[in-house]
């Protein structure tokens, strides 16, 4: 158990994180370097990638959006070939969400990418660090979800 402050931890975990993401995106690229998308549009091509069929709705609520956000999101990334929108069977007033075939293959190619450069990394690790990273992945999805619920009940910014 760890004897470090909350606010302690927190400034260490921001500044690990950031770190990683910098490291990563040097290395790894961005899945499309030339497009200049958004942050928030490749946040939801690569949220539509892990869970297709997902709706405008779920999207916008799975990336902390207003659901017109991601309306408009889905507008762009529609007309730019990534995204297909398509009416669900059983209430067509329901977009259901899915990434085009090249859209998908570079996506998916970019996270192989940035999977593989992590996993090559963590061979290099020693073996107490591996073990505590290998726990970490929950914590840090619990975390999320704290942040997430914090966030309903206070709202952003409060």
């Amino acid at each position: 158990m760890s004897t470090q402050e909350p606010a302690a931890i927190a400034d260490e975990l921001l500044d690990a994180i950031a770190a990683l993401r910098r490291q990563l995106r040097r290395a790894a690229g961005r899945p499309w370097p030339d497009d200049n998308l958004t942050y928030a549009q490749s946040e939801l091509l690569r949220l539509v990638r892990r869970r297709p069929g997902l709706a405008v709705a779920e999207a916008a609520d799975e990336l902390g959006l207003a659901a017109n956000t991601v309306s408009t999101l889905v507008g762009q990334l529609t007309g730019m070939g990534l995204l297909r929108r398509t009416k669900d069977d059983a209430d067509r007033r329901v977009a259901r969400l899915s990434l085009t075939e090249p859209a998908h293959k570079r996506v998916t190619s970019w996270r192989d990418r940035r999977a593989g450069l992590v996993a090559a990394a963590l061979r290099q690790l020693p073996a107490e660090d591996l073990a505590v990273l290998a726990r970490a992945g929950g914590a840090i999805g619990r975390l999320g979800d704290q942040l997430r619920d914090a966030e309903v009940i206070d709202g952003p910014g409060n």
